[in-house]
């Protein structure tokens, strides 16, 4: 009994979608953070100008309540989120390198019109095909199978076979050339998580991983509101001899790096996160953040002070002003 007992916990643990914080060895994380460090500043560098075009709230929602629905973990919801981002990413740069309806005949191929309803006709389904997707990513034993996806899409009226929901699947995987497992924003914060706790920063790890998975769930069904109030409060905190240069910078890029880097997203939502859970660590969590990824404990500050302002209003972390 007592044998069938620990392979029973053995097979609880290996289905688990909980982090095991304090497991990794140190030279695995140094390592796992420069790759995505490099991965997030190459992102940046290659970033298209239709970035965050399909993190719409309402989209946002849909992926979240059939994530939900079919019992996925926080991370196959992140990566279905942001794998249907790059692949209409892809779709818009295909439409505009389409030819216009006047020249389809002479160029041959379908016109940038044909292309654009068939984008909307089809949305739902690549939605579905993107969940299914990270699904099967998430190493998790739950997997959103065909006969799963197309009750639920009959159910909203559409006539899909499971021939053309694998079609589909197979669509978005040749769109992506494949590419598909990228990192989300749940990803960077379990490993600065993990590197806080091996620098000495003893919180309860657990506890503060739920807030920051919160966080993050309300972070991406608000991220407009949010991005547009740290816009907002980055101008208000520049020196006079800084400000015309940010505003400068922040309107012309249109503030669409800051809305898109994953590393300032996750040392935000862990400084959140302490700021709720453990408010007499804050500063020394922060100092960690900015010693570990470079990034201003300004920026971090600001960062917080977004998303509590549209979390609990007024009660935000004091601003830091450069002297």
């Amino acid at each position: 009994m007592a044998r069938m007992g620990s392979r029973a916990q053995a097979v609880s643990r290996f289905y688990s979608s909980e982090p095991l914080f304090g497991e990794v060895a140190p030279e695995v994380m140094e390592a796992s953070l420069i790759h995505l460090a490099t991965e997030n500043e190459r992102y940046l560098s290659e970033l298209p100008g239709q970035a965050g075009c399909c993190k719409e709230s309402r989209t946002v929602e849909f992926v979240f309540l059939l994530a939900e629905k079919w019992h996925l973990d926080h991370s196959a919801r992140y990566q279905a989120v942001e794998l249907l981002e790059r692949f209409m990413i892809k779709q818009v740069e295909q439409i505009c390198k389409s030819p216009s309806e006047n020249v389809e005949s002479t160029k041959g191929g379908s016109s940038r019109s044909s292309l654009k309803e068939q984008l909307y006709a089809t949305f739902v389904l690549r939605l579905v095909s993107c969940i299914q997707l990270a699904s099967k990513l998430s190493l998790h034993y739950n997997i959103v199978t065909s006969d799963t996806a197309l009750k639920f899409l009959q159910s909203l009226k559409y006539s899909y076979t499971k021939q053309e929901l694998l079609e589909s699947e197979l669509a978005v995987l040749e769109t992506l050339q494949f590419q598909i497992n990228v990192s989300t924003p749940l990803a960077y914060i379990e490993l600065l998580l993990e590197v806080l706790g091996h620098n000495g920063c003893l919180l309860p790890a657990k506890p503060l991983h739920q807030m920051c998975v919160q966080l993050l769930d309300f972070l991406y069904l608000k991220r407009e509101a949010i991005y547009d109030t740290l816009l907002k409060t980055a101008i208000e905190n520049s020196t006079p001899s800084e400000l015309q240069m940010r505003r400068f910078y922040l309107r012309r890029a249109k503030f669409l790096a800051v809305k898109e880097d994953f590393m300032l997203l996750a040392v935000g939502i862990i400084s959140t996160s302490v700021f709720v859970l453990n408010p007499e660590h804050w500063k020394q969590v922060v100092e960690h953040l900015n010693c570990v990824t470079g990034i201003t404990s300004q920026s971090i500050s600001e960062f917080s002070h977004a998303v509590l302002k549209h979390v609990v209003g007024s009660s935000t972390p004091k601003q830091q002003r450069r002297k």
